[in-house]
């Protein structure tokens, strides 16, 4: 097992998340020791989750403005997802089935959890634990959408499996956790 040594941490920001400095002493195959200086991103773990309704074939996905995405090419910067957010304190069960009923309408009580996955492990120290869950419209308990409280405007997408699978081809989703789990159940003919 290589020595890791942590010589110095220094907050950069610390506004909608906290950027670190860090200055570590790296032990080298040869016994070797080399000083690295990397900034690491901290902006929580979260949650990521796919309703799929077995008799329709549909699965419930989100569309949200990502400015991350709008500076790097994305025309409109607007993102087809998965439900997902931030633990926040919570357990990853109780976020997603909070992140759920809050962006798109459906109360779920026993999401199943897949697995879980470090996102960008080069710069952000983020885990996503990844669900699904089976949903119905007899769920549907409010009109999701997000927290006006929180400046979401989320639009609910109701979609068939299938149809969205093949969205990863043609680049209209093109983001790592929605194509994780798309994956994921089409590997494993969750529908």
């Amino acid at each position: 097992m290589k020595k890791i040594e942590i010589i110095e941490k220094k907050v950069l920001s610390n506004e909608w998340a906290i950027l670190n400095e860090y200055v570590y002493s790296f032990e080298r195959k040869d016994g070797s020791r080399q000083i690295h200086n990397r900034e690491v991103y901290d902006k929580g773990d979260g949650s990521a989750i796919i309703l799929y309704n077995e008799e329709t074939n549909k699965i419930i996905l989100t569309r949200q403005f990502r400015i991350p995405s709008y500076v790097n090419g994305n025309k409109d910067g607007y993102l087809i997802e998965a439900c997902a957010g931030l633990l926040d304190g919570l357990t990853p069960e109780e976020c997603v089935v909070k992140e759920t009923e809050e962006e798109t309408g459906y109360r779920i009580e026993t999401p199943k959890r897949l697995f879980h996955s470090y996102m960008v492990a080069g710069a952000v120290t983020e885990i996503i634990y990844f669900f699904v869950a089976p949903y119905n419209e007899s769920m549907k308990v409010g009109k999701g959408g997000g927290l006006e409280s929180e400046g979401e405007e989320i639009e609910i997408l109701e979609v068939d499996f299938n149809e969205a699978y093949d969205m990863i081809a043609t680049g209209e989703i093109v983001d790592a956790k929605t194509i994780i789990l798309l994956q994921h159940m089409k590997i494993n003919k969750i529908l």
